[in-house]
């Protein structure tokens, strides 16, 4: 059986990104450090990760944080919170950027919002109560 493990971002500034991903939940599960390449690895998610749900890799390569570009195929991540309005209003009062306030999805009813993460990577918030 095949299992869905992570998705591999390059971020610019560790400690700017785990602050924003913290501000939706998400915390620290485990981090490597490979002084020989020059880069950190920082994989978050939700609690333990008992259940095996899928997390984010941050990348931090240590000498090259200012050449990237979110790349034109990326969409965003999905996070599923119990209140989208609640979690934007977090996200904002951590300094963080809402592109889409909380609302239903167009020609729907489900609650949906978009935040920004420092990189500019586009996390979409979805109500699931």
């Amino acid at each position: 059986m095949s299992t869905y493990l992570h998705t591999m971002i390059r971020v610019r500034d560790l400690d700017r990104s785990l602050a924003f991903y913290r501000l939706l939940g998400m915390r620290e599960l485990r981090r490597s450090e490979v002084r020989e390449g020059r880069y950190t690895l920082v994989y978050i998610g939700f609690d333990d990760n008992a259940h095996g749900q899928a997390e984010i890799e941050l990348t931090y390569n240590w000498d090259q944080t200012s050449d990237y570009e979110v790349g034109n195929g990326f969409g965003h991540f999905a996070i599923g919170v119990p209140n989208v309005a609640a979690a934007v209003e977090e996200v904002r009062q951590g300094g963080g950027k809402v592109t889409r306030e909380a609302g239903p999805l167009k020609f729907g009813t489900i609650i949906i919002a978009f935040v920004e993460d420092p990189d500019g990577y586009k996390v979409e918030l979805i109500e699931k109560p």
